[in-house]
C-alpha cells in the first residue's frame, strides 16, 4: 500500500506541476548562471576597453600639462635672463660712473692713449731717421 500511495502522489497532477516548476527553476538558474558568465566576460572586456581609453586620455592630459609647464619654465628662464642682463648693465654703468668720479681711466681712455703713444713713437722714429742726414748737413757745409 505504501507503494500505491507513493505512486499516487508521484502521479498526482499537482506533484507533476511542482516537479516541473522545480525543474524549470533549476534550468532558469543554470541559464542565469551561463548568461552571467557570458555577460560578465563581455562586461569585463568592455571595462578593459573603457579603462584603456581613460588611461590614454589621462596620459595625453598629463603630457599636455608637462608641455605647458616646460613652456612656462622656458618663458620664466627667458624673463629671468633678461632681468639678469638688465641688472648686469645697471651694475656696470654704476661701477663705470664711480670709477670715472675717482679718475680711473676707462678701457676706451687707455686705448686712446695707446694709439697716441704709438703715433708719438712713429713720429720719434721718423725724426731719428731724418736726424743723421740733417746732422751731417749742419756740421759740413
Amino acid at each position: 500500500m505504501a507503494s500505491t500511495a507513493l505512486k499516487s502522489i508521484i502521479e498526482n497532477p499537482m506533484a507533476n506541476n511542482i516537479r516541473e516548476s522545480a525543474n524549470r527553476i533549476w534550468l532558469a538558474g543554470l541559464g542565469a548562471f551561463a548568461r552571467t558568465q557570458e555577460e560578465s566576460e563581455k562586461l569585463f572586456q568592455s571595462l578593459v576597453t573603457e579603462g584603456e581609453k581613460v588611461e590614454q586620455q589621462a596620459r595625453q592630459n598629463a603630457e599636455a600639462r608637462i608641455e605647458e609647464a616646460r613652456g612656462k619654465v622656458v618663458e620664466f628662464r627667458g624673463k629671468a635672463n633678461q632681468q639678469f642682463d638688465r641688472l648686469e648693465e645697471l651694475f656696470q654703468e654704476r661701477v663705470a660712473r664711480v670709477l670715472n668720479r675717482l679718475g680711473v681711466p676707462t678701457q676706451d681712455d687707455i686705448q686712446e692713449l695707446t694709439k697716441r703713444v704709438e703715433a708719438l713713437n712713429e713720429s720719434i722714429l721718423a725724426l731719428k731717421v731724418e736726424s743723421p742726414a740733417s746732422t751731417l748737413n749742419r756740421h759740413h757745409p
